[in-house]
């Protein structure tokens, strides 16, 4: 095992990393069985293969494995001829955590099929073949590519967009790359993540080609997009959505904040903070004009920086005010952002971008599982007027 990676124990103690890690177990004991069976039997399940067939099976008995990552539901093939059950399943802790290394093995050589192979055997088996474990870890790679893939459908009249930053290797060096990923809310009021995508930087072209991504799987509607002031991510939308842009709030703010003293920050902060106060995006913008001019004299870098900011950062306050609270920065998307890091500390170093795909987009696939089962993320009210085939429509925002 390599040093960044975490023993099982303490990745256990992580609380929501606990659930990722006990379906990837779950399904790699499943699989791993089925693949024993099958040696055992001559032939796959369902297969007639009747001059090489040594066994054949007589369905499952279920079997509940307490392992420290929790309770795990499986399934133990029945033979005809002989009984069959895993060595793996025996109460001990080296065959568990042996399991639990197959996985992160998976994770951090990007399915290295010796490396996977190896710890197979660590479990008592016999080990399986190249093309065994290249089909194991394919099925792994299938959940995430399905989910990341899936067809878009209905009107997302909100998108937020952002990136995050994770180490691999490459050509010998370790880099940085972006991590972006795009959450939405469609006109039900429910809360998806539609993409994410692995690349070199945030540069237009990049974005581009992710946005264009969203809307070849179906993505449409869109009315309103939340993200940091980035120029590629700005470029790319009015290119590819031609949709209304939001400067993050809370990133606007930072960097406004960035050109005052330390003692000077709060009063800024709480003299910019009587904008957003505004119950109307008329008073709204009045008073934005006010406080760059009262900010000027002292904080001329300020007051530029309001004078060249103002719809971008207010662009909000032309949508339904029941929306105001989540639209007016990337806090949604920050979160899950911050869950991914946590969750890539784990590993540490990717050995390449399909490893980072493989845990990331799990990650995020359980993530919107969790939305979906939970109440709206948005109220209904105001939603239906931003929706394409709704006869109101609301008009574009100055930028």
């Amino acid at each position: 095992m390599t040093a960044p990676m975490m023993t099982l124990a303490e990745l256990a103690e992580k609380g929501p990393d606990v659930d990722v890690l006990r379906q990837m177990v779950q399904f790699m004991a499943q699989r791993l069985m089925e693949i024993d069976v099958e040696g055992r039997c001559g032939a796959p399940y369902d297969e007639k293969a009747p001059g090489a067939r040594l066994n054949s099976r007589n369905g499952y008995r279920d079997r509940t494995w307490e392992t420290r990552a929790g309770s795990v539901e499986l399934q133990i093939p029945k033979l005809r001829r002989g009984s069959y059950f895993p060595e793996f399943l025996e109460p001990r802790r080296t065959a568990e955590k042996a399991l639990a290394a197959v996985i992160q093995e998976a994770y951090v050589h990007g399915v290295s099929t010796r490396s996977v192979d190896d710890l197979v055997k660590a479990l008592g088996m016999s080990g399986v073949s190249k093309s065994e474990v290249s089909r194991l870890c394919g099925e792994l790679d299938e959940r995430v590519s399905a989910f990341l893939e899936r067809p878009i459908e209905g009107d997302w009249p909100y998108l937020w967009i952002d990136a995050t930053y994770v180490k691999t290797r490459e050509a010998g060096r370790i880099v940085s790359v972006a991590v972006i990923v795009a959450v939405a809310v469609n006109t039900d009021g429910q809360r998806q993540v539609l993409g994410m995508k692995v690349g070199a930087s945030e540069a237009e072209p990049f974005w581009t080609e992710f946005l264009r991504s969203l809307t070849r799987r179906g993505l449409r509607g869109v009315k309103l997009v939340i993200s940091d002031s980035h120029e590629g991510i700005k470029a790319a939308v009015a290119k590819v959505l031609k949709a209304t842009w939001q400067r993050c709030r809370v990133h606007f703010m930072r960097n406004a904040l960035a050109h005052a003293g330390k003692t000077q920050r709060r009063m800024v902060s709480a003299a910019i903070a009587t904008v957003f106060a505004q119950d109307t995006a008329k008073g709204a913008h009045e008073q934005w004009r006010v406080v760059a001019d009262q900010l000027r004299g002292k904080f001329e870098k300020i007051g530029k920086l309001m004078d060249g900011a103002e719809h971008e950062v207010l662009a909000y306050m032309d949508f339904p005010k029941a929306h105001w609270l989540q639209i007016h920065s990337t806090n949604p998307l920050e979160r899950l952002n911050a869950e991914i890091k946590r969750r890539t500390n784990v590993v540490g170093i990717f050995p390449n971008d399909r490893a980072i795909t493989r845990l990331v987009g799990a990650m995020l696939l359980e993530q919107s599982d969790e939305w979906a089962l939970q109440r709206r993320y948005m109220q209904l009210e105001g939603l239906q007027t931003l929706s394409d085939t709704a006869p109101a429509r609301l008009p574009a925002v100055q930028r």
